[in-house]
């Protein structure tokens, strides 16, 4: 995917416009996770190969949208959400952790969306 040479400033927040979405400003909070969730999704991950990203960014589809932040059409979501899918799949990894670790990916997907919209705003 090619940037456009033109980019668009907002705050602190950069948003790199191109043809078909918007390209993180990697200097955003957890914008590693949603990046690496949109790549998922883009890719067209079927259900059972959803990462703990590419849940979060389903999560999160409406915020991230309103940012001008393109989710593929193709998002597999399971029948309970991804809200519980996310959880799920990290009680899978480690009973124990899962509820600590969804919060904090939560919580890293709340502060990308304020920093980003504090710049867009």
């Amino acid at each position: 995917m090619y940037l456009a040479e033109v980019s668009l400033i907002f705050g602190m927040t950069r948003l790199l416009r191109t043809n078909a979405a918007v390209s993180i400003d990697p200097a955003l909070p957890a914008a590693d996770l949603v990046e690496r969730g949109l790549a998922q999704l883009a890719a067209g991950g079927r259900l059972g190969e959803q990462t703990a990203e590419s849940l979060l960014v389903q999560i999160g589809a409406s915020r991230l949208r309103a940012l001008g932040i393109t989710i593929s059409d193709r998002t597999p979501g399971a029948a309970e959400g991804p809200e519980m899918a996310l959880y799920e799949l990290l009680a899978r990894e480690d009973p124990d952790s899962a509820h600590s670790r969804y919060n904090a990916l939560v919580r890293a997907l709340v502060s990308f969306e304020r920093a980003a919209e504090s710049g867009v705003r």
